[in-house]
């Protein structure tokens, strides 16, 4: 039996849990991606670096927000909201608290919003895909109960052994569809998927990648949130369910009204500004000689010297 190991570990005497490591593990990973990206959209890695710095701890305070306010119910404290450690992480309110810290950047930087968000959306699914994991050691974000035993096997399913879902058939403990698992392959996809998009310069208008991302996340997580168990609720409505709804629509629409403003010369593709690949061939081409000049220099200072 796949099971779950213990929610922390010790290291020089702190308890460390392991979802606040896997979450910190992705972010760290998520800036990398962004740094290797970020000349597809004229950006250096100092602006990333920037930018990680505002949006990184509006999306923690936004992930947090979100689930206490769906929530509420289930915390007895005041002080318990303050708890990260023990899960309670909403990606979508983590996606909302990003978006407003890349705003408050883009506006004192004088950044297009649409740029930044194109890199920032394959950091992001990279992100949610290991992230997931911690819902694996905490235990939550699982399934309906699976009852047939040829059906018990990981990642099929998964064993849940404190299952507090009012009502579920397994009596406290028993296998459950393994849905933050099939969510974690799911964004491994989307983020191959927006990464072949991007490096093959497939896409030709701002804020396209970025809605390719809110599609195709969005109609996986409407999926898989529907097997889920331990779902934000707005009445008996799924809340995840209803806003990946929404922002479906407003990517599809976005889309194709970026596309005929384009059509009409209204706005300009990214070849025009000078975002295609062609144009970054040779930025790459430009700073490759300009290395072998510096370089080529100080060989010459240091020959000079010794002469």
């Amino acid at each position: 039996m796949f099971g779950f190991y213990e929610k922390h570990f010790t290291l020089f005497g702190l308890d460390i849990a392991y979802y606040g490591l896997i979450i910190a593990i992705g972010m760290a990973l998520g800036v990398f991606f962004a740094c290797k990206n970020a000349k597809y959209r004229g950006l250096k890695t100092d602006d990333i670096i920037l930018i990680a710095c505002y949006t990184l701890p509006f999306a923690i305070v936004g992930a947090r927000i979100y689930f206490v306010l769906f929530s509420l119910d289930s915390f007895h404290s005041f002080w318990e909201i303050f708890e990260i450690w023990n899960g309670g992480m909403a990606i979508y309110g983590g996606i909302i608290g990003g978006a407003l810290g890349l705003t408050l950047y883009c506006l004192i930087h004088k950044k297009n919003f649409l740029d930044v968000a194109d890199i920032a959306v394959i950091s992001i699914a990279f992100g949610q895909a290991l992230g997931r994991w911690g819902n694996f050691i905490n235990q939550e974000a699982y399934g309906r109960y699976v009852s047939n035993p040829s059906a018990q096997w990981f990642p099929l399913s998964v064993y849940i052994k404190n299952c507090n879902q009012a009502g579920c058939l397994c009596g406290g403990h028993g296998w459950h569809m393994a849905t933050f698992f099939y969510e974690s392959m799911w964004d491994l996809m989307t983020f191959a998927i927006l990464i072949i998009l991007l490096r093959k310069n497939k896409l030709k208008l701002r804020g396209s990648l970025m809605c390719f991302y809110l599609i195709i996340y969005g109609i996986g997580r409407a999926w898989i949130e529907g097997l889920r168990m331990d779902s934000l609720m707005i009445g008996v409505l799924r809340t995840s369910q209803f806003l990946s709804i929404l922002l479906i629509i407003f990517a599809i629409s976005f889309i194709l009204i970026s596309y005929f403003l384009n059509k009409k010369g209204k706005i300009k593709s990214l070849e025009q500004l000078g975002l295609g690949s062609g144009e970054i061939k040779n930025q790459e081409i430009k700073e490759k000689k300009e290395k072998e000049i510096k370089k080529e220099k100080e060989k010459n200072i240091k020959k000079d010297k010794k002469e």
